[in-house]
């Protein structure tokens, strides 16, 4: 029986546990996965030509003992400085934590005897993308801490409906997952492009996706899933709050789940172009995003954004409050969709989706705000009560077809989930779109509990830490 994309991912992911047995650390996993099936995928796929031939996946099947992992060594630098810019940065400062030659060994053979063929069939880049979900969900990676879960960006995606020609733009990339899923809308939307003219594929193969990550372990993830779905745009290596972000201008569409938090290392973004001064994250970035957004002229709309944000970006004062002002100025912010907690695998973190449309003045740009809570009475979301798609059902009825929130919507009132508010209204609240009117029963419920395993990873996790801190004071005190 042909294996599916789960049984692969599930047998990639046991993989884990030979390099666990090695030393190497959860947070590098899928990173030590990635060169290896970077390596398979390119023979299984026939592209290996982009690869020197001394340094491709047979270099590794035909070597055993220290003999393959010193080649191996030497493959990651010398791929780090290839002629191919891809595979150059997939490469780039590449190195490996395993230092047995007999788990390499055992990687390299249990790779290579996956079943390839159903793995092909059911699409390589959705087995990469099992896989970093798979590395996401489990707690004690460190890697799921803000995952954007799947079926929230998949319906971000729907409800935007990016069309062929238009440009989508995440200034916080991650591994891709939002780029990934604006593709796939369109592809199956167009019959994987083949319904469009010659140029506007190419325009969807190279210019319709671009993003920044300022992580360089997190960036090669990405590259290794945007070349894995035939995205071959710029995925760009830096940091969106300083200058290098300034590049990330004119956007059609944004998806994006900004970092939570204060800027690393303190301090506030190095933007000239920002007029509000913030060491907040993500009021930073949703600077960035609205100002992005390409304004209406040549017969096109305001370009559109949808993004996730914390409840502090709804209510913090000073700062903040101008912010929410100046956005309300410049853009329509039609929709904010309020977030059930539990969906991220960080505990206690509360979200919404901001939906708003750049506005063809820097004025006036927002008459009322439509707010749907979805966190009231809801379910306590986890590996026991699984997020999907369905749950959003009822909002993106709510919502319309129309992918500027322009659609008519019913207020339903202090007994429903969705209301309206005016400009007005918002104002005369200093701005603080922290707005909720129902009563949560779940308020208080022992479901908002971490689940137990969650709580055991955590422990185990602080436990590893302090071993690692102990054991280096050790040995620094015996030299």
């Amino acid at each position: 029986m042909p294996a599916t994309t789960f049984d692969i991912v599930q047998k990639l992911w046991g993989l884990c546990n030979v390099l666990r047995d090695d030393g190497v650390q959860y947070a590098a996993y899928v990173t030590e996965l990635t060169f290896l099936l970077f390596l398979k995928m390119a023979e299984e796929t026939e592209t290996e030509n982009i690869i020197p031939e001394e340094y491709r996946w047979k270099s590794l099947t035909s070597r055993e003992g220290i003999d393959l992992l010193d080649h191996y060594r030497l493959l990651l630098v010398q791929l780090g400085k290839a002629d191919n810019s891809r595979v150059q940065a997939i490469f780039n400062n590449a190195g490996t934590d395993l230092r047995q030659p007999r788990h390499l060994h055992s990687l390299v053979t249990s790779i290579d005897q996956l079943d390839w063929y159903s793995a092909k069939d059911e699409g390589l880049g959705d087995l990469y993308e099992g896989l970093l979900q798979k590395n996401a969900e489990e707690s004690k990676s460190g890697a799921g801490q803000y995952f954007t879960p799947r079926p929230l960006i998949d319906s971000m995606v729907a409800l935007l409906q990016p069309q062929p020609g238009e440009t989508v733009h995440d200034p916080a990339a991650g591994t891709l997952g939002f780029l990934v899923a604006a593709d796939r809308y369109l592809k199956e939307k167009t019959d994987d492009l083949f319904e469009l003219s010659t140029d506007l594929q190419k325009f969807q193969r190279e210019s319709a996706f671009y993003g920044m990550e300022l992580v360089p372990e997190t960036h090669r993830l990405a590259l290794m899933n945007a070349l894995l779905h035939d995205i071959q745009s710029p995925i760009l290596l830096g940091d969106t709050l300083t200058s290098e972000g300034q590049v990330l201008k004119n956007a059609d569409v944004v998806l994006t789940n900004p970092p939570f938090g204060t800027k690393k290392g303190g301090g506030t973004p190095t933007r000239d172009d920002f007029t509000f001064t913030t060491s907040n994250k993500q009021l930073a970035f949703l600077q960035h995003i609205y100002r992005s957004l390409r304004q209406p002229g040549g017969g096109k709309s305001g370009g559109r954004a949808a993004v996730v944000l914390p409840d502090n970006v709804l209510f913090e004062d000073g700062v903040g409050a101008k912010i929410r002002a100046d956005l309300m100025e410049k853009c329509n912010l039609h929709t904010i969709l309020r977030l059930p907690t539990g969906i991220f695998y960080a505990q206690g973190v509360k979200t919404n989706v901001l939906f708003f449309q750049r506005h063809d003045k820097d004025e006036g740009g927002t008459e009322a705000v439509w707010i749907y809570d979805l966190r009231s009475n809801m379910p306590k979301f986890g590996k026991r009560t699984p997020l999907i798609r369905d749950h959003f059902a009822e909002f993106e009825k709510a919502y319309g077809e129309d992918p500027n929130g322009k659609s008519k919507r019913i207020d339903e009132g202090e007994e429903g989930r969705f209301r309206k508010f005016t400009r007005e209204a918002i104002r005369e609240r200093g701005e603080n779109l922290d707005i909720s009117w129902l009563q949560d029963e779940n308020a208080t419920s022992m479901d908002d509990l971490p689940e137990p395993d969650e709580i055991a990873a955590s422990i185990l996790e602080r436990l590893q830490t302090a071993s690692r801190e102990i054991e280096a004071l050790q040995k620094e005190l015996a030299t």
